[in-house]
């Protein structure tokens, strides 16, 4: 009886490959060669340097001999072929690039330069910081802020309790210090940096 039923147990059990599927079986790769084991990996051959566009080819006569005349000319030549060649060419001329906003460090230069003349001039843009405010006071002052800021009430409310939080940016200096006043009333204190 034992002996049935360890048979029945047996037989009942699915074998490997019908757990696995066909899966485990590279036939459905058509085109699939193992490769063999002892064969050296292949070496392929990359070029000295990588051009995008491919093999060119060789330079006409003319460009060879344009290019011999101008390794001819003398280094005075040689500056004035560039502008030359832009104007006969009508090339549109080449705008400054503006370094405004840029940190150059050190390296920059005459751009440095006037970046400090810059900053001896009078600010112009202001930015209010809300710095604190009276606990009893805090709904006025979130009414306040929804006044000049187009915030909503759960924004606002957001705003003014991360204190210290900047309520308003690149405003004039007027602006500002009415800004302030307004805080100034609801009970709360605001700075202009």
């Amino acid at each position: 009886m034992k002996l049935a039923a360890l048979a029945r147990a047996i037989r009942s059990r699915p074998t490997l490959p019908e757990i696995t599927g066909p899966l485990q079986v590279r036939s459905f790769q058509h085109d699939f060669v193992p490769r063999d084991p002892k064969a050296k990996p292949k070496k392929y051959k990359y070029p000295a340097f990588y051009d995008p566009y491919g093999p060119r080819p060789p330079p006409s006569d003319n460009i060879v001999q344009l290019a011999e005349r101008i390794a001819a000319l003398t280094p005075e030549e040689r500056k004035q072929l560039g502008p030359s060649l832009t104007e006969r060419l009508r090339f549109p001329k080449l705008q400054p690039i503006s370094t405004e906003g840029m940190d150059l460090g050190e390296q920059g230069g005459a751009a440095a330069g006037s970046a400090k003349v810059e900053e001896k001039k009078e600010k112009t843009a202001f930015d209010v910081k809300l710095e604190k405010f009276d606990a009893a006071a805090k709904i006025k002052v979130i009414k306040e802020v929804r006044t000049f800021t187009n915030l909503g009430l759960k924004e606002a409310k957001d705003l003014v309790e991360k204190v210290p939080a900047l309520l308003k940016q690149g405003v004039t200096k007027e602006e500002a210090n009415d800004i302030i006043a307004k805080i100034k009333a609801a009970g709360g204190v605001a700075v202009m940096e």
